[in-house]
C-alpha cells in the first residue's frame, strides 16, 4: 500500500472514534493525554497528509478548452474549416473571432466567480496549540494529526474534529457547521467539530480527524460533487444546437444530392464541382448557426446581473438567472435568514416573583453582562431599565457548565442587603428549590408547554440567606424571533408560486414554531427520520422523494441532510433554490438550481452560491425572482426570433439553389447578416417585458414549434421576394423600368432579411397586437432604426455587396411592412389555439391568456393560478 493509501485508510479509521470511549480513542489512535513528540507527529504528517482540504479542480485551460465543445460550437467550428478549405480566408476570420469571443465572454464570466473549496479552506484554523515534546507549542494548523493533544481556548478555532479529555467544561460555536442557533456545551468525552469556535471555557482535547476526514471536511466533500450538472439554460442552448444540426445535415444532404444528380443529368463528372459543393455546403452550414447566439445570451445574462446588483442581489454565476426564474421550490435556513439569530424573551411564568420585571431581574443579576453569552444578552435585554443593574454589586459569578446546568451570583444590592441569584435548566433550578410535588408539577407541565411550541425554558431562583434556602419566582420563555420582513416575504414568494420549505439545524418543535408565525405551514420533520446515514444522497428513492416534497421543513439537518433534501426535489422535477449563510448550506446551495447567499453569510456559502444578497433577510430575494423573469422573458424573445430566421434563411438557400440554380447569399452576406441581426439585438437585455406572476421555465417542444411556424411564414414571405427577383430578371418590361442583375437579386434578398429579422423580433416579443405595450425600450428601439439605417445604406451606396436602386428599396420596405401585419395576426391565431386547459403553459402564453381575459397584462386567466 503507498504511503497516501494509508494515509486515507487511517484517516478513515479515525473516522469512527467520535462514539468511542476515550480509552478506545487512545489506544487505537496509539496516543496518551502527554502528546505525541515530534518524531511521531512527523511520521503521521506523512501518513494522513497534512490538515488541509484536497481540491481536484480542472486547469484554466482545461475550463477555456470547454468552450469549444458542444453541439454550437461543434458547428460554427465545422464552418470555420470549410472556410480554410476553399480559402474563404474572410469568412474564416470573422468565424473564429466570434468562436473565441463567445469562449473568452464565457470563460471570464465563469473565471469571476469564487471557488467555493478555496473559501472552505480559508475557514481552517491558521494555528493550533499542540502538546509535543510534553510541551505545548503553537504549530501551523496544517501540521495537526491524528493523536495531537491540543489546547482550546476562548476565542480560538478548532483546528480537527476532537474528543475533550480535560478541563471543565466549554461552550462551542457550531451554528456555521449545523445551524444551531446557540453555543453548545462540552464536556470530558464529547466530540468537537473543527471550524468551530470556542465561546467559553478552556478544555484539552485529542485529535481524531484532520483534513478531508473531518466534518468540515466532509462538508467540501459535498460542495465539491455538488452541482456537477447542466444546468437548465445549457440544457436549452444545447437542445436548439441539435435541432439546427440535425435540420442542416439533412437539407446539407437534399442539397449535395440535388446537385449531384443535376450535374449527372448534364453528363458532368460530380467531382470536378466539388469546390462547387463545399461552397455551397459552407453557405448552408454558416445559415444553420447561430453564432452570436451565446454571446447574446450571455450578455443578455451580464447585463442583468447588472440590475440585479442595484436590488442588492450579486450574481457569481450569470446561469442562475434563469433558473431563479424557473425556481418553484425556495428551501430557507432558519438561524439568521428567517429570524434573526438573536433571542428575546417570551412572556416570563410567574411563581414567588411580584411581577415580571422582578423575575428578569434576577436572572439578569445571575447573567454576565459583558460576557458574550447569547442567554445572558437576551435577558438583559428584556429589562425595562437596563441601569437598574448598577444598583447592585456583583462579587462573585459561577458560569453556566454542563454538570450543574445553571449560573449563579452572589450580588450586594444599593441597602447593603447580600443576595444570591439563579437561572439555568428548569429541573435543576425546581430541584435546587424544593418546591412541593403540586407545584413542581405545574411547572413542569409549564416547561412541557414552551417545549411543544419550540420555545427554551430557564427557570430563575433567588436566595435571601447566602445559599441555605431558594425561592423559586419563576420562568422565563425563549425563542430567536423571525425577521420584522420575514412574513411579508414569505407570502410574496407564495404570490410567486413558490413553494417555501424550512431547513433548520435546530429542533423540529422550534421550526414548527416558527413556521407557524410565518405561514409556512407546520408539517416539518426530522431529517434523521427520512435520511439514513447508508443512503446514497444523489439516488435517493422514490418515497423518500415524495416525503420530502410533501413536508413543509426539517428540523436537526445536517449538511449532507440539506444536499439531500435538494437532490431529492429536483429528483420530482423541481427548480430549487436554496438560501443559506453558513458552512453547513454549501453543499446545498451549489447543488441547487440557484443557490441563494443571504447578508452576512460566510466566505463558503458566498462561494457556493449563485446569488448573494447584500440587504439582510429574504425580501430581496423576490425582488431578484421579478428581475431574473424579465430577463429570461428577453431571452424566450430572442431565442424564438434567433430560431425562427436561422429556419429562414437555411430554407431559402436550399430551395433557390434546388428550384433556381441560383445561391440566394454570399457567405459574407450570411456572416454580415448575423452581425447585424444579432449584435444590436443584445440591446434585449434592456427590453420592457411583462413580468409573469409564475415560475418560468423552457418548454423547448413548445418553443421549437413556434419558433419554426414564424420561421415557415418567414420563409414564405423571403421566398416570394425571390421568386419576383427572379421573374423580374425574365420579364424585359420590368427590366426596361429598372435593370437589375443576378448580383442585385442577392442583394435585396439581403436587405429582406435584415429588415425582416428586426420586424420579426418588434411582432414576436409583443404577447399581443405588436404595437401596443409594453413597447421596446428607448435602447432596443434605437439599435433596430440604427442597424436598419445602416442596411439601408450598404444596399443603396453598395458597400460589401452590389448596389440597389433606391425605388427597389422603398419597394421591399413597403414589402416588409405589409408582412409585419401579416406575421402579427398569424402569430395571435396561434396562441388562441393553444388549449387553455394545457398544463404547464410558458409565461409568453399565461401572459397573452390575461391580456385575452381581462384586457391586463397582470390579470390572471380562468383556470390559472396568479
Amino acid at each position: 500500500m503507498s504511503q497516501g493509501e494509508n494515509g486515507a485508510a487511517g484517516n478513515d479509521h479515525v473516522g469512527d472514534l467520535e462514539q468511542a470511549s476515550l480509552d478506545t480513542v487512545f489506544r487505537d489512535l496509539n496516543c496518551s493525554p502527554d502528546g505525541l513528540n515530534s518524531s511521531e507527529a512527523q511520521q503521521r504528517l506523512l501518513k494522513y497528509g497534512p490538515n488541509e482540504l484536497e481540491e481536484k479542480e480542472l486547469s484554466n485551460l482545461q475550463k477555456f478548452l470547454r468552450y469549444f465543445w458542444g453541439p454550437i460550437p461543434w458547428m460554427i467550428e465545422a464552418a470555420a474549416l470549410l472556410s480554410a478549405l476553399i480559402g474563404h480566408w474572410p469568412d474564416f476570420g470573422i468565424i473564429m473571432g466570434l468562436l473565441v469571443y463567445n469562449a473568452v465572454s464565457g470563460f471570464w464570466q465563469v473565471r469571476k466567480a469564487s471557488n467555493a473549496l478555496a473559501a472552505l479552506k480559508a475557514g481552517m484554523a491558521p494555528h493550533a496549540r499542540a502538546l509535543r515534546d510534553g510541551t505545548f507549542t503553537s504549530i501551523d494548523a496544517a501540521d495537526v494529526v491524528p493523536g495531537d493533544v491540543i489546547r482550546i481556548r476562548l476565542g480560538e478555532v478548532v483546528p480537527a474534529d476532537v474528543r475533550f479529555i480535560e478541563g471543565d467544561y466549554i461552550s462551542i460555536d457550531q451554528a456555521a457547521l449545523t445551524g444551531e442557533s446557540l453555543p453548545v456545551n462540552k464536556k470530558v468525552g464529547d466530540s468537537g467539530y473543527s471550524g468551530s469556535i470556542a465561546k467559553q471555557g478552556e478544555m484539552k482535547a485529542v485529535v481524531i480527524g484532520t483534513g478531508n476526514n473531518t466534518f468540515f471536511g466532509r462538508t467540501a466533500k459535498l460542495v465539491a460533487t455538488a452541482g456537477s450538472g447542466a444546468t437548465h439554460s445549457q440544457r436549452a442552448v444545447s437542445q436548439i444546437g441539435d435541432f439546427l444540426i440535425i435540420l442542416s445535415v439533412v437539407l446539407a444532404f437534399i442539397l449535395v444530392a440535388a446537385e449531384v444528380h443535376q450535374d449527372l443529368q448534364q453528363g458532368s463528372w460530380v467531382w470536378t464541382e466539388f469546390i462547387n459543393l463545399l461552397r455551397l455546403v459552407l453557405v448552408l452550414l454558416i445559415a444553420s448557426i447561430p453564432v452570436a447566439m451565446p454571446t447574446v445570451m450571455t450578455v443578455t445574462n451580464a447585463l442583468g446581473a447588472l440590475a440585479l446588483s442595484r436590488k442588492k442581489a450579486i450574481v457569481s454565476r450569470l446561469e442562475a438567472i434563469e433558473e431563479l426564474a424557473g425556481v418553484d421550490v425556495l428551501c430557507s435556513d432558519k438561524t439568521g435568514t428567517l429570524t434573526k439569530n438573536q433571542l428575546t424573551l417570551g412572556k416570563p411564568i410567574l411563581f414567588a416573583a411580584d411581577d415580571e420585571q422582578q423575575l428578569i431581574l434576577a436572572a439578569a443579576l445571575a447573567s454576565q453582562r459583558d460576557g458574550g453569552d447569547p442567554i445572558d444578552g437576551a435577558v438583559v435585554a428584556g429589562l425595562q431599565q437596563a441601569d437598574v443593574l448598577e444598583q447592585y454589586q456583583q462579587s462573585k459569578f459561577i458560569p453556566f457548565d454542563p454538570v450543574s446546568k445553571r449560573t449563579e451570583s452572589a450580588v450586594t444590592d444599593a441597602q447593603g442587603r447580600a443576595l444570591r441569584c439563579s437561572k439555568g435548566a428548569p429541573q435543576v433550578i425546581l430541584e435546587l428549590c424544593g418546591l412541593d410535588s403540586e407545584k413542581t408539577a405545574t411547572a413542569q407541565h409549564a416547561v412541557a408547554d414552551l417545549a411543544a411550541r419550540g420555545m427554551r425554558a430557564l427557570g430563575v431562583a433567588e436566595s435571601a440567606d447566602d445559599g441555605a434556602t431558594w425561592k423559586f419566582l419563576g420562568i422565563l420563555s425563549m425563542l430567536d424571533p423571525p425577521r420584522d420582513d420575514s412574513k411579508q416575504t414569505i407570502a410574496r414568494a407564495k404570490q410567486h408560486g413558490l413553494h417555501v420549505k424550512m431547513v433548520t439545524g435546530d429542533d423540529v418543535a422550534i421550526g414548527a414554531e416558527i413556521a407557524r408565525q410565518l405561514d409556512m405551514g407546520t408539517h416539518l420533520i426530522a431529517a434523521a427520520n427520512v435520511f439514513t446515514p447508508q443512503m446514497d444522497m444523489s439516488h435517493l428513492p422514490d418515497d423518500i422523494n415524495t416525503c420530502v416534497e410533501r413536508a413543509d421543513g426539517f428540523g436537526r439537518v445536517f449538511p449532507e441532510h440539506k444536499y439531500g433534501i435538494v437532490k431529492a426535489l429536483q429528483d420530482r422535477g423541481h427548480v430549487v433554490a436554496m438560501t443559506g449563510d453558513g458552512v453547513n448550506d454549501a453543499p446545498a446551495l451549489k447543488q441547487a438550481d440557484c443557490g441563494v447567499a443571504v447578508s452576512g453569510a460566510t466566505d463558503a456559502a458566498r462561494a457556493a452560491a449563485a446569488l448573494i444578497l447584500t440587504e439582510p433577510g429574504l425580501s430581496t430575494i423576490v425582488d431578484a425572482i421579478d428581475e431574473s423573469r424579465r430577463i429570461f422573458e428577453r431571452i424566450i424573445n430572442y431565442v424564438m426570433y434567433r430560431v425562427a430566421m436561422t429556419l429562414d434563411i437555411m430554407f431559402v438557400v436550399v430551395l433557390a439553389t434546388i428550384y433556381f440554380g441560383f445561391s440566394p447569399l454570399t457567405p459574407v452576406m450570411i456572416v454580415l447578416l448575423a452581425l447585424l441581426d444579432d449584435v444590436p439585438i443584445m440591446t434585449i437585455a434592456y427590453d420592457n417585458t411583462l413580468l409573469p406572476n409564475d415560475p418560468v421555465r423552457w418548454h423547448m417542444r413548445r418553443l421549437l414549434m413556434l419558433s419554426s411556424f414564424m420561421g415557415l411564414l418567414s420563409l414564405v414571405q423571403s421566398f416570394g421576394l425571390l421568386m419576383v427577383g427572379m421573374a423580374w430578371l425574365k420579364h424585359s418590361a420590368w427590366q426596361d423600368w429598372i435593370d437589375l442583375n443576378p448580383d442585385q437579386i442577392q442583394t435585396a434578398v439581403f436587405l429582406q432579411l435584415v429588415a425582416g429579422g428586426h420586424l420579426l423580433l418588434i411582432v414576436m416579443r409583443a404577447r399581443g397586437l405588436f404595437f401596443l405595450r409594453p413597447w421596446p425600450s428607448p435602447p432596443l428601439f434605437m439599435a433596430v432604426v440604427g442597424t436598419q439605417l445602416l442596411a439601408v445604406l450598404m444596399c443603396g451606396f453598395g458597400w460589401f455587396v452590389e448596389p440597389l436602386p433606391w425605388t427597389i428599396i422603398g419597394l421591399i420596405w413597403l414589402y416588409m411592412i405589409v408582412w409585419m401585419f401579416l406575421l402579427d395576426a398569424a402569430k395571435l391565431v396561434v396562441y388562441s389555439r393553444i388549449s387553455d386547459t394545457e398544463v404547464n403553459r410558458p409565461a409568453w402564453y399565461r401572459s397573452f391568456l390575461r391580456r385575452r381575459h381581462s384586457g391586463h397584462a397582470l390579470a390572471a386567466p380562468v383556470g390559472e393560478n396568479a
